[in-house]
C-alpha cells in the first residue's frame, strides 16, 4: 500500500510540475498552534519521496510548502534549497523561500531572495510585494513604497490592493 501512495504521489508531483500554481499571499502568516493531520500526513510521504528521488523538484517544493503552511519555516527553507539547487531559475520557490526567511527573523536575506527572483522575472508580483514587506521592516519606507508601486503596477486587481495602498499612505506618512 505504501508503494502505490508513493508511486501516486511521484505520479501527481510529475503532473504538477507541467501546470503553473497560483502564487500565494505571503505576508501575512496564520498564528497558532502547529497544525496536524492531513498535512503531516503528506509531510510524512513528501519526506519518503525525496528519499528515495532526491531530484524530485516537486516533491521538494511540495514538502517546502507543506512546512511553511505549519510554520515550520527552517525546514521549509531546507526544503527549498534542495528544489533551487535542482531548478535555480524557479521565481516562485525563491520567493517561497524569501518569506521563510522574513519569519525566521532574517529580513536581510529575504531582502536578497526576493531580489534574486526579479532579477529572474522582473515582472513578478509577488516578489515585489513580499520586497516592499521586507524593506518596510528594514524602515526604507521609500524603497518599500516603490516596490508596492510596481506590485499594484502588475496586480491593480489584486484581493489585497486596497490593504497596500492604504499601507503605502502610511508609509509615506511616516518619512
Amino acid at each position: 500500500m505504501k508503494k502505490i501512495i508513493v508511486l501516486l504521489l511521484l505520479a501527481l508531483a510529475a503532473v504538477s510540475c507541467q501546470k503553473k500554481e497560483e502564487p500565494k499571499p505571503q505576508y501575512q502568516f496564520p498564528t497558532g498552534p502547529v497544525q496536524t493531520g492531513p498535512i503531516q500526513d503528506d509531510t510524512a510521504m513528501l519526506k519518503e519521496v525525496v528519499k528515495n528521488d532526491p531530484k524530485n523538484v516537486a516533491a521538494w517544493i511540495k514538502l517546502g510548502n507543506a512546512m511553511m503552511d505549519t510554520n515550520r519555516f527552517s525546514e521549509a527553507i531546507d526544503a527549498y534549497q534542495k528544489a533551487l539547487a535542482l531548478d535555480p531559475k524557479n521565481v516562485d520557490v525563491r520567493v517561497d523561500m524569501g518569506t521563510c526567511y522574513r519569519n525566521t527573523g532574517k529580513p536581510d536575506v529575504a531582502e536578497k531572495e526576493y531580489r534574486e527572483a526579479l532579477e529572474i522575472n522582473p515582472n513578478h508580483p509577488i516578489a515585489h510585494r513580499n520586497l516592499g514587506v521586507v524593506l518596510a521592516d528594514l524602515k526604507d519606507n521609500a524603497q518599500a513604497v516603490k516596490e508596492f508601486e510596481r506590485y499594484l503596477q502588475l496586480a491593480p486587481n489584486a484581493p489585497d490592493a486596497p490593504t497596500i495602498r492604504n499601507l503605502m499612505q502610511q508609509l509615506k506618512a511616516a518619512k
